[in-house]
């Protein structure tokens, strides 16, 4: 019976050294992150690479959902202009897309409604300059892109109440 329970503590100790944490970490992929891990496209035109190294992107790929490029608006906590750590990987991609197509870039900064006018044109235009910050750091030329703020003037979406105000703090990158 000892002997018994000590195969099979070895075999549970085996099985556990096999399925435990993965050695390298997981990044959060798919449809809803505008991230993915592809490595080619069905067309053959070229590679987006993989989150964290950089890729070859093509203007094709600011239209195609699976793309992160196909993602042009980040979002902000209230009353920040800090980027957030779940667009990173996207920003990247628009930095190496920019840097390498020469393509203009407007960065169009925006609030929600609460706050001074004079505050939220303030506020926009502190989000537009970290991500364009964000983007000269990753390889993107100052030249390439431009600065716009409109404060809580054109709202994403109509309404009060934390869902609403929530989209309403963004940078759109317009191509």
């Amino acid at each position: 019976m000892t002997k018994t329970i000590g195969i099979l503590l070895a075999v549970l100790a085996t099985a556990l050294l096999l399925t435990g944490c993965p050695s390298k970490p997981v990044s959060e992929t798919g449809p809803g992150t505008g991230v993915e891990d592809r490595v080619g496209r069905a067309d053959g035109a070229t590679t987006t690479g993989l989150p964290g190294r950089p890729g070859v992107y093509t203007a094709a790929d600011l239209n195609d959902p699976s793309s992160p490029l196909y993602q042009r608006v980040i979002y902000f906590d209230y009353d920040r202009a800090e980027i957030q750590p779940q667009y990173t990987e996207i920003l990247r991609a628009h930095a190496s897309y920019v840097a390498s197509s020469g393509a203009a870039l407007t960065l169009e900064g925006h609030t929600d409604e609460r706050g001074t006018r004079e505050y939220n044109l303030a506020l926009g235009e502190q989000r537009a300059d970290a991500v364009r910050r964000f983007l000269v750091a990753e390889g993107a030329t100052d030249g390439q892109m431009r600065q716009l703020s409109y404060g809580e003037e054109r709202p994403a979406v109509y309404g009060q109440g934390e869902a609403a105000w929530a989209l309403n703090r963004r940078v759109e990158l317009l191509y």
